[in-house]
């Protein structure tokens, strides 16, 4: 990386920036994709992936978009919980000097493409993402190891729910714990190809795989949006 640090417009939009990185860090990989085009960051952090052909775990990615230096493009990942505020300018995040290389991030969703599908309520996904978070800490039995905590997460969080446009439970966890839910909204639902994506006022959440259930998301029209 050619620099230390990445400016945003403002204040503001840095510690959103670190806010989002914060909250990825306490998801487990602890990996943010940072990647800057046209004047927009993408920040994206695996939620859930799989590990392993028997694994049943859903593939869901929150991303969360924030304008940038226009002139800047790139594409890496970085250690989420390193990333942290400049001391001598509030509209700068220091980065850390060594790149990532996860599976996850080989998995990219398409940039153009999508179809709008429909709306699904934010209370539905807070409801959801707050039941499923309680039934995996209901069942994981105390000093569970690694794999057991894994099977029960991909349990729960791989079930697919009609309530979410046939997508996995996963999707509204990731809403959740990103903090993507911040009021009475409709979240929008876009399909390409195998994957999904819900999008918020705050963020994203992108879903690859089958719908495997029955569509009850309420019908809208309008054009689909990156």
């Amino acid at each position: 990386m050619s620099s230390q640090r990445l400016s945003f417009p403002d204040a503001e939009a840095a510690s959103d920036a670190l806010v989002f990185a914060a909250r990825a860090a306490r998801l487990g990989d602890d990996e943010v994709r940072l990647r800057a085009e046209g004047g927009v960051l993408a920040m994206t952090a695996a939620v859930l992936t799989p590990r392993g052909l028997m694994d049943a775990t859903p593939t869901v990615l929150g991303m969360r978009a924030l304008a940038i230096d226009p002139e800047l493009v790139c594409d890496f990942v970085v250690t989420a919980s390193a990333l942290a505020p400049t001391p001598d300018d509030p509209r700068a995040m220091l980065l850390p000097a060594t790149a990532l290389s996860p599976a996850w991030a080989g998995i990219a969703p398409p940039r153009g493409g999508w179809s709008a599908d429909g709306t699904i309520p934010a209370s539905t996904l807070a409801a959801l993402g707050q039941r499923g978070i309680a039934a995996v800490a209901e069942t994981v039995p105390p000093d569970a190891g690694e794999e057991i905590v894994r099977t029960v997460r991909a349990q729960v969080w791989g079930e697919h729910v009609e309530a979410l446009a046939g997508l996995p439970r996963g999707t509204a966890f990731a809403a959740v714990a990103l903090g993507f839910i911040g009021g009475d909204e409709q979240a929008r639902v876009f399909r390409a190809g195998q994957w999904t994506r819900l999008s918020l006022a705050r963020g994203h959440v992108l879903v690859r795989g089958p719908v495997r259930s029955g569509l009850t998301a309420v019908r809208t029209t309008g054009p689909a949006q990156p």
